[in-house]
């Protein structure tokens, strides 16, 4: 019964997440920019005589998009995240503030990100054929050292080492457990939820990989066929991947998406060599200061308040 239900629950998924996503993507390309409002952490470009911050502060589309790329697959800005620390021995009283690096952070969220999109790349296997290149060459060198029977793959310790880390991060520090919203503890939720039932399913549990394969393979094309006798932690797997696909258009996890279409990151800083008029500006009615100056010139004069421009007597 329970087996007949997963190609609803998967094309449910699928959709609400195909959905979803051109919803959040829409919104996005189709809320006006009429200024230019870049992230300027850097020097921009002015005078030649001044040296420009390409990387922080491009001034051209080439420049802006190699910025967003390092953003993207580097997390350059979270790498330089940093936190209060300690005064030294005697500067209790130095009024400068102290910060210290957090690259702790930085770890984490590289190798979630990573591993990740490893695990995603390897899941092809199951729902093309012939299996692609990519994905066969991901997994032997996912499982180089070869350890255990079936072989360990070096991403799935990773991502779950991983994703402890983040959640005891926000339980750890009283003020990230104070920001933290429910959203955030039920993302981290699912996330932990498919990566353990994946390694249970993979490592542990007996599982038919062929009839596996088969059911994601009917999948795909659409016609989809009973999975033979699926495992419980199977039936979990499966379904914990459905709520994930379901909710990140409409979670913070939609980042991965929104990061491309953020005009503080793909937008050239360039308000110094070029004008950016607000096109709304054109049709609106402007009162200038010289009208609103007739329009109170007596009043102006009894209260014994300068004036401009005299007018007719």
């Amino acid at each position: 019964m329970v087996a007949a239900l997963l190609p609803g629950a998967l094309y449910l998924a699928a959709l609400l997440f195909l959905c979803g996503m051109a919803w959040r993507v829409w919104t996005w390309a189709s809320t006006p920019e009429p200024f230019r409002i870049p992230t300027t952490t850097g020097q921009q470009a002015s005078l030649p005589a001044i040296r420009a911050s390409r990387v922080e502060s491009p001034s051209t589309r080439v420049g802006a998009a190699g910025r967003l790329l390092i953003e993207a697959l580097l997390f350059r800005s979270l790498f330089r995240h940093t936190k209060p620390g300690p005064r030294a021995s005697g500067a209790e009283n130095c009024p400068d503030p102290v910060f210290l690096e957090r690259k702790a952070i930085w770890v984490g969220a590289m190798a979630f990100h990573w591993s990740l999109l490893v695990i995603v790349l390897r899941h092809l296997r199951l729902f093309v054929e012939p299996v692609p290149r990519v994905a066969a060459v991901l997994s032997a060198m996912d499982g180089f050292f070869e350890v255990g029977s079936p072989v360990w793959y070096v991403t799935d310790v990773v991502v779950v080492a991983a994703l402890c880390y983040l959640l005891l991060r926000r339980l750890r520090d009283p003020l990230l457990r104070y920001l933290t919203l429910p959203a955030d503890y039920l993302a981290l939720g699912v996330l932990l939820a498919v990566t353990l039932t994946g390694v249970v399913v993979r490592y542990f549990a007996r599982t038919d990989l062929v009839a596996v394969r088969q059911f994601t393979l009917s999948v795909a094309a659409f016609a989809p066929v009973t999975l033979r006798a699926p495992g419980a932690w199977l039936v979990v797997h499966v379904l914990s991947a459905s709520l994930l696909l379901a909710v990140l258009p409409f979670s913070k996890m939609v980042h991965a998406a929104g990061i491309w279409l953020s005009p503080t990151r793909n937008q050239p800083n360039d308000s110094r060599r070029r004008r950016h008029v607000n096109p709304w500006n054109a049709p609106a009615p402007i009162h200038t200061y010289e009208e609103w100056e007739d329009e109170f010139r007596e009043k102006l004069r009894l209260a014994g308040l300068p004036i401009d421009r005299e007018g007719p007597e």
